[in-house]
């Protein structure tokens, strides 16, 4: 099978096609032939050697991935041969065929393509798992989402607002922001032109919101502290801005917030499980309606991955960045 290697850390240039051995489905597995990948961050990371993929993990990049079951591994009795589906996997998604535990497949939602389809799982496990589950965001509630324009963040966006949320976001332009209101946001903030905590404390009447979600830290973690309602939970996702920063415990104490976060890649397929689960209840329904929509921002051939990565890099997307590996998907 085709797939794309990172031949040595580095920049985009670094991916190239290769061949490898089809993979073999093992217990509890299917093997799925891949017909489109969806590009996150942790590619880019992985692909700079600054994100390993944990043990027993393939070397390949790519963590979501939507196609069609060709093999079962032992025990597997959900799924059949020929099933269309998505998945979240741990590795492998940029390749002509991928394997993936059974319990973290989910049906295609009713209306979706390929392309649509392979842009969900990464970030609705990702955002179910940290803000509804983590940080307890509940229906009449107010949420931050940083980088609102990010996959992470439409997506965050429109869960929260359709499940009853009050939700605001930053992002980093006039049309970034504009997005995000049009995606749910009751207010973007442009993060280069103004205060979050200052438009937060006007807009929630010096309340602070209830829930933070955040993948930048660094310097912003003392500030979304000030941002936070009294028993307000801070969820940390990733460190782009920075991993270390310094706090003052006592307003942490003063409002009895909380600071959690997770990382997603190496927990075990019985978790993932239960979050796709949740996502088959109680979010598959919000697509299958329309109240919640897959936001493509760019689908680049299969070879062309190294341009995805760097468009990934220039930030200049609002939403999803989509590798096509079939070219009818």
């Amino acid at each position: 099978m085709r797939v794309i290697e990172i031949s040595v850390s580095g920049g985009p240039e670094v991916l190239v096609v290769g061949e490898r051995a089809t993979p073999i489905a093992g217990p509890g597995e299917v093997l799925i032939q891949v017909a489109a990948a969806g590009v996150n961050r942790p590619d880019v990371a992985q692909r700079k050697g600054m994100y390993p993929p944990p043990p027993g993990a393939s070397d390949i990049p790519g963590l979501e991935i939507a196609g069609t079951v060709v093999a079962l591994g032992d025990g597997v009795t959900s799924l059949a041969v020929g099933d269309q589906l998505c998945a979240l996997v741990t590795g492998g998604g940029y390749a002509e065929f991928c394997v993936a535990p059974a319990v973290q497949c989910l049906p295609i939602p009713r209306g979706l393509t390929m392309i649509e389809a392979a842009s969900l799982p990464e970030n609705y496990f990702t955002v179910w798992s940290n803000v509804f589950d983590r940080g307890r965001l509940m229906r009449g509630e107010s949420l931050l989402v940083q980088g609102g324009s990010s996959g992470i963040g439409v997506c965050a966006i429109q869960l929260a607002h359709a499940l009853g949320s009050r939700v605001f976001a930053t992002a980093g332009s006039p049309a970034k922001c504009e997005a995000c209101e049009k995606l749910g946001a009751t207010r973007a903030i442009n993060y280069h032109t103004e205060d979050f905590v200052e438009v937060l404390k006007v807009d929630t009447a010096g309340r602070g919101v209830d829930v933070i979600l955040d993948m930048i830290g660094g310097a912003y973690v003392p500030r979304e502290i000030t941002a936070l309602a009294e028993e307000g939970r801070l969820v940390m996702i990733s460190t782009q801005g920075g991993a270390k920063t310094e706090i003052d415990l006592r307003a942490l104490m003063a409002k009895r917030a909380s600071i959690t976060g997770s990382t997603l890649r190496n927990r075990p397929p019985a978790f993932k499980g239960g979050i796709a689960r949740s996502l088959r209840e109680k979010v598959w329904p919000l697509l299958e309606s329309g109240a919640v929509k897959p936001v493509i921002f760019k689908t680049f051939p299969f070879a062309q991955a190294s341009d995805a990565h760097r468009l990934m890099e220039s930030s200049e997307h609002i939403g999803k960045i989509m590798l096509a590996v079939q070219q009818n998907s």
